[in-house]
């Protein structure tokens, strides 16, 4: 399967970024850009998007950039920075972009942005697999 075609099966395979409303804009191996906009159910006590929504869109851009290469990437250490709280309405896209891949491993960072203002910035390693999309 090309590369910027597995983030689309992924999706399709994904009822939890389907659920939260997950779109793809933009694909290239090693890169792939997603948004969605924040719904009242996705509110913490304060109103709030809960800390989960941006970590769960962040996590989503960095699966599908890790695997364009072509073989099954999965996550092995991941965080991330809250920078803005995040309210109802607002519409947030992720971008990752893969820094480096070795053989076995890959490096990526990815921004979370509402408009053009950071809102988090994640950070992922993925194990490369020797399984071919």
């Amino acid at each position: 399967m090309k590369g910027t075609q597995i983030p689309y099966k992924m999706l399709s395979q994904d009822a939890y970024s389907q659920w939260l409303g997950v779109e793809i804009l933009e694909c290239e191996v090693g890169r792939c850009k997603i948004g969605m906009t924040i719904r009242k159910y996705m509110l913490n006590s304060m109103d709030k998007a809960h800390g989960g929504v941006s970590y769960s869109l962040a996590d989503t851009a960095f699966g599908f950039a890790a695997n364009t290469h072509g073989k099954f990437a999965v996550s092995i250490e991941t965080s991330i920075n809250h920078i803005e709280a995040l309210s109802e309405g607002d519409v947030l896209v992720a971008e990752s972009v893969i820094e480096k891949v070795t053989n076995k491993l890959g490096f990526n960072i990815i921004e979370v942005k509402r408009g053009n203002e950071l809102v988090a910035l994640f950070k992922g390693v993925v194990y490369r697999t020797q399984k071919e999309w």
